[in-house]
């Protein structure tokens, strides 16, 4: 039983795979060609987290694939009254096909994944974020910008730096990461990536100074410096990520070619400035449109993979 649960799972050709599975699935959908690839097969999407993007594109997408999906927030099932997540995942993967989750803990996720019966993909836990890498990685393809590849990730450590540097140790693309001094990467994470790096050749540098991790790169990418449940951090974080806010005069650093990547949602003027989110060089809304296509091929591609004898 294969799962969606980290990038680091993954061997770049599987990864390859399923990028190159979301571009044909991408062409086809443009064409207005909804291929049955998952006919009245049923996705439960298990949301402990709200969203807007994993929402809209996981429903959309099992809907276009030949099938439904669930939305199952905890309030509407027994986790949010406290039945473990044992309990859940071996009730709720008898009854659908395939299960994707947006939580907090990673554990709970994989806690999940021991005990399903089905594949489980995750749609976003704290630690790793891996459904938007593929979706940001499909967006510099087509930038045609995957070779020669230098990737700047600007602002705090969190689950989207995580899922970069799976990323990157797995493609062997140069990744810089510049965050402040107390906002560090996790530190099980990054040796990870670094003895993944070893094999793929993939050079990974981490720093303090923003500026110097985004000269001469080619893509520029941030994330929220206040996610949620992290509300009552604001007044220090801001302050704490001075400097950070990738705006003009830092995106001057990067090539000339170079584009701008955010998972969004985003805070103008905190961790980036309107006039780079709405500049030539943003492609946010190119990225948000793929997290659809992407998240249809990690679904085919479990689906398949299930099916294999």
């Amino acid at each position: 039983m294969r799962h969606f649960l980290s990038l680091i799972d993954y061997t770049k050709d599987e990864i390859l795979e399923i990028l190159s599975l979301a571009q044909q699935i991408k062409d086809e959908t443009k064409k207005r060609e909804f291929k049955d690839y998952m006919p009245k097969k049923v996705l439960g999407m298990i949301f402990e987290k709200s969203s807007t993007r994993t929402r809209v594109s996981f429903e959309t997408g099992i809907y276009q694939l030949g099938g439904i999906g669930l939305f199952l927030s905890s309030n509407d099932i027994q986790l949010g009254r406290g039945e473990p997540m044992s309990d859940t995942a071996r009730v709720i993967s008898r009854m659908v096909d395939m299960v994707m989750i947006r939580t907090f803990e990673q554990e709970k996720l994989e806690e999940f994944a021991k005990y399903s019966k089905v594949p489980v993909i995750n749609g976003l836990t704290d630690k790793f974020h891996p459904v938007q890498l593929l979706a940001d990685y499909l967006t510099i393809m087509e930038e045609g910008l995957d070779k020669d590849l230098v990737v700047a990730y600007i602002g705090d450590g969190n689950n989207m730096a995580h899922s970069w540097l799976n990323l990157a140790s797995k493609l062997g693309f140069e990744l810089r990461i510049a965050t402040p001094k107390d906002y560090q990467v996790d530190s099980e994470v990054l040796k990870n990536a670094l003895n993944e790096a070893k094999k793929s050749g993939a050079k990974i540098s981490i720093g303090f100074d923003p500026n110097d991790a985004v000269k001469g790169s080619t893509v520029v990418t941030t994330d929220t410096w206040i996610s949620m449940g992290q509300e009552d951090e604001k007044d220090k974080r801001v302050k704490d990520f001075a400097g950070y806010m990738v705006d003009e005069k830092m995106m001057n650093l990067a090539k000339e070619n170079a584009i701008f990547l955010h998972c969004l949602p985003a805070y103008r003027e905190y961790e980036v400035s309107t006039s780079v989110l709405e500049g030539n060089q943003s492609r946010i809304f190119e990225e948000a449109e793929n997290r659809l296509h992407a998240q249809k091929a990690v679904m085919v591609w479990l689906d398949r993979k299930r099916d294999e004898k």
